[in-house]
This record gives C-alpha cells, sequence and structure tokens, in this order.
C-alpha cells in the first residue's frame, strides 16, 4: 500500500495566502520525514479554497526540497492550459528529479478560468479527450503535430525527451475521473484514475469496474489492467479517539469549504449548487481515516479491499493549523504505516 499526503493549501478563515502555502511546503517536508511515499498538489484560480495556482510549479520547488518522495499534481487542469507546454513541464520535472514526477491532470470546471485564461467554455465541455490525447502523445513519441479542432499545428521534435531517462520512459499520468465518461477516456488510455475524496467505496469500486472493462476493450493487457495504480483521495486526522479527531475537522473544514466553494464563479452564470459544509464534512469523517491510529489503518485496509485500490492521497490539513497538520503527518507514518500490509 502507497499511502501520500493530498495538499490542498487551502487557506483557512483568518490565514493570508503566504500561511497556507507555506503549510503546503511544510507537509510535503513533513510527508518525507514521515515516511510517506508521495505528496499530490491541488491546483484552482480566485478561491480560497486552495490558493496553488500552478501545481506543477509548486511541484518544481518541492522535488528539490525532498529526496526520495514522489510528487504529483492532483490535478493540473488541462482546459486552462496547452497541454504541449504542460507536457514539456513534465518531462522537465520527469527527467531533473530522477522520476520522481507524477502528472494528475482534469478536466476541472465551468469557472471564470476560462474567461480568464481565454480557453472559453468548449475548452471544458468537449475540448478535454483533444487535450488528453496531444499531452499522451507528446509524452510518448519523439515529434508531434496536431490537426485538432483546438490544436493544429506542424510537426515539432519533442525537446527535452521524457523516455531518456531509461529506468521510468515517461511520467507516470493519471487522470481525475467523476463520471463514466471520463473513465472511459482514461481506460481507453490506459492511464489510471484518481477518483474524489466524495465517492464512497461502493461508487469506486464501480468505476475500477467500469476502467477495466473499457482498458480491456481498448486493448490494454490483462497484466497492464491488473496492475493499474489508481489513487484514492481521502482525508485523515488521527486522535486517540474518534470523536476528539472529527471534532478538530468539525471545528474548522465547515468555515473553510464555506469559504472556498462559496467563491467558484461560473463563466456563464449557470447555477451551482454548494454542498453543506457541515454535512460534507461529517460525510467524510464518516468516510475516510478519522480517529484512532488502529481505526485508521483498518478503514485504508477495507477501502483497498473493496475497491481494489493501494494508492492514497490524503488529506492531512483539515485542522488549518501547521503544528497540528505536521503531527497528523507524523503519526500517519509513525503509528498508522506499519500496519497496513
Amino acid at each position: 500500500m502507497r499511502i501520500g499526503a493530498f495538499v490542498l493549501s487551502a487557506q483557512f478563515p483568518g490565514q493570508g495566502h503566504g500561511e497556507a502555502l507555506y503549510r503546503a511546503v511544510r507537509s510535503a517536508e513533513v510527508a518525507e520525514e514521515a515516511g510517506l511515499d508521495a505528496v499530490w498538489l491541488a491546483e484552482h484560480h480566485f478561491v480560497p479554497y486552495g490558493v496553488c495556482p500552478s501545481a506543477v510549479t509548486l511541484a518544481a520547488l518541492l522535488l528539490g526540497r525532498t529526496r526520495r518522495i514522489e510528487v504529483g499534481t492532483a490535478v493540473s487542469v488541462l482546459p486552462t492550459t496547452h497541454p504541449v507546454a504542460l507536457g514539456e513541464q513534465a518531462a522537465l520535472l520527469h527527467l531533473t528529479s530522477g522520476g520522481r514526477f507524477v502528472l494528475g491532470v482534469g478536466r476541472g470546471g465551468p469557472w471564470v478560468d476560462l474567461e480568464v485564461f481565454n480557453s472559453g467554455l468548449g475548452a471544458y465541455e468537449e475540448g478535454f479527450p483533444e487535450s488528453l490525447e496531444l499531452l499522451m502523445r507528446w509524452l510518448r513519441e519523439p515529434r508531434v503535430g496536431a490537426a485538432g479542432e483546438r490544436f493544429a499545428f506542424r510537426e515539432v521534435p519533442v525537446v527535452p525527451r521524457p523516455d531518456e531517462l531509461l529506468d521510468r520512459s515517461a511520467p507516470g499520468v493519471v487522470v481525475a475521473c467523476t463520471s463514466p465518461t471520463s473513465v472511459r477516456l482514461a481506460a481507453r488510455h490506459g492511464l489510471p484514475m484518481l477518483l474524489g475524496m466524495h465517492s464512497t467505496d461502493e461508487e469506486k469500486a464501480e468505476m475500477v469496474a467500469l476502467w477495466r472493462k473499457c482498458a480491456l476493450e481498448a486493448g490494454s493487457s490483462p497484466e497492464a489492467v491488473a496492475a493499474a495504480g489508481h489513487v484514492s483521495a481521502g482525508v485523515v486526522q488521527i486522535a486517540d479517539r474518534r470523536e476528539e479527531a472529527a471534532e478538530t475537522l468539525l471545528k474548522a473544514m465547515p468555515g473553510w469549504l464555506y469559504e472556498g466553494l462559496s467563491a467558484h464563479v461560473t463563466v456563464d452564470g449557470r447555477l451551482r449548487r454548494m454542498r453543506d459544509p457541515h454535512a460534507y464534512t461529517e460525510l467524510l469523517c464518516a468516510l475516510h481515516p478519522v480517529g484512532p491510529p488502529r481505526l485508521c489503518a483498518e478503514r485504508l485496509s477495507a477501502t483497498a479491499e473493496r475497491t481494489g485500490i493501494t494508492r492514497f492521497a490524503l488529506l492531512a490539513e483539515g485542522s488549518g493549523d501547521l503544528a497540528a497538520t505536521e503531527e497528523n503527518l507524523r503519526r500517519l507514518g509513525a503509528d498508522v504505516l506499519p500496519q497496513l500490509v
């Protein structure tokens, strides 16, 4: 089982941007010290839900600050960036880190970001498959040209070539999936999924089953399908008593969720129903490793057994406090990891 920290760079009420980003950096450093396998970095624009606007930029910093741990994006939003630019950055980080970078990509949402970055609503509604296809060709082929609806250019050489790192031919890529359509798209490319923290084990198991079916139909080998490294996102909060751990999250997360989620603005004015912050926090406490170390280990093991997923990205900053986040990560490494197979 591979356990990583999911770092949202969350700006809790009363905090500044620098405070949130410093906690993100320290989370990665402590995660490595604690023996975790990876750190996953979120990307958002114009909202306090997360104040990191470029996951690949923060990944570059953290790859330089660490020596062993994998650093991944969760996710880089394809509709607001050019796939070739993202592919170049991924190759650069892959080569200079000795293969420790993992590129997570996703469709994002219908937010005002599409207007600010001049992508347009079509990039979100119809353009994601074309963007993903171009990105994967860039990471897998020596020369790439395009003749699609959004991207059209003459053939050019791929520089730098990610496959020059012999022990890992290209960066690992995962795709955030929230619907059967995105599951089928990831499966067609043979790419593992990143599944959200709001989903139950049963929902994740259904998505994994659909992915396996579609991947086999698309020509992936049974061995590759069986070895796919899907990632399950979740929340972790460790305390000696379950009530204590849940209370920590219930005190801090609803205020952050309310300010963060309500700040999202749709590009076309469509209404978006926001989750009730307190009820959502209660749901996350019920679904994920929140409580004593033994309970946390049992919940992770149960998710792995029900879904077949053995890679986890766990949000440890739910208290909103730097010292508490560091202690949470250290307990995850010292008290929970030894109980996992």
